[in-house]
């Protein structure tokens, strides 16, 4: 088992994330920049040696309900694999939702009558929303449904 000390400078070698120490000697890493409301890659990285990464967004691991995977006995190798693809997982470019890939939270549309429409994913529900002003047009499943649909309506991504 690494210890909280190898386990800080893993952490600390992700120009990305930011350290913020917490209550009890814990520390958290959030990564700012995230496509989502979750920042916090790293949760209550614990001087015992225990701590969290959030992998909600990652099929392949087994998370508890709030998306998050123990770290306590990681090697060095498949904590930096974790760390790096719970980043990625939370970029607008590489997030993905049930391992669908999404492009981004929130996109623009538009079609050659100056009518735009705002494709929006909902965490909560984990669907895809398009909303034409405040009024709901359509809802799908995925992000390649919803981008179908708009594509054979006529509109193009702004």
């Amino acid at each position: 088992m690494l210890s909280f000390e190898q386990k800080l400078a893993i952490a600390d070698s992700f120009p990305e994330l930011q350290r913020k120490d917490v209550s009890l000697g814990r520390v958290n890493y959030h990564y700012e920049k995230s496509a989502y409301d979750k920042k916090n890659v790293l949760y209550h990285l614990h001087p015992n040696g225990n701590g969290y990464v959030y992998a909600g967004l990652l099929k392949q691991y087994d998370t508890d309900e709030k998306g998050f995977v123990s770290i306590r006995e990681l090697s060095e190798e498949e904590l930096r694999a974790l760390i790096g693809q719970s980043i990625r997982s939370l970029t607008s470019s590489g997030a993905r939702q049930s391992g669908k890939a999404a492009k981004a939270r929130e996109e623009q549309w538009a079609n050659d009558k100056k009518q735009s429409l705002t494709l929006k994913f909902e965490d909560e529900d984990q669907m895809w929303y398009i909303f034409a002003g405040m009024d709901l047009d359509a809802i799908f499943e995925t992000y390649e449904e919803a981008k179908e649909y708009l594509e054979e309506e006529g509109f193009s991504r702004l």
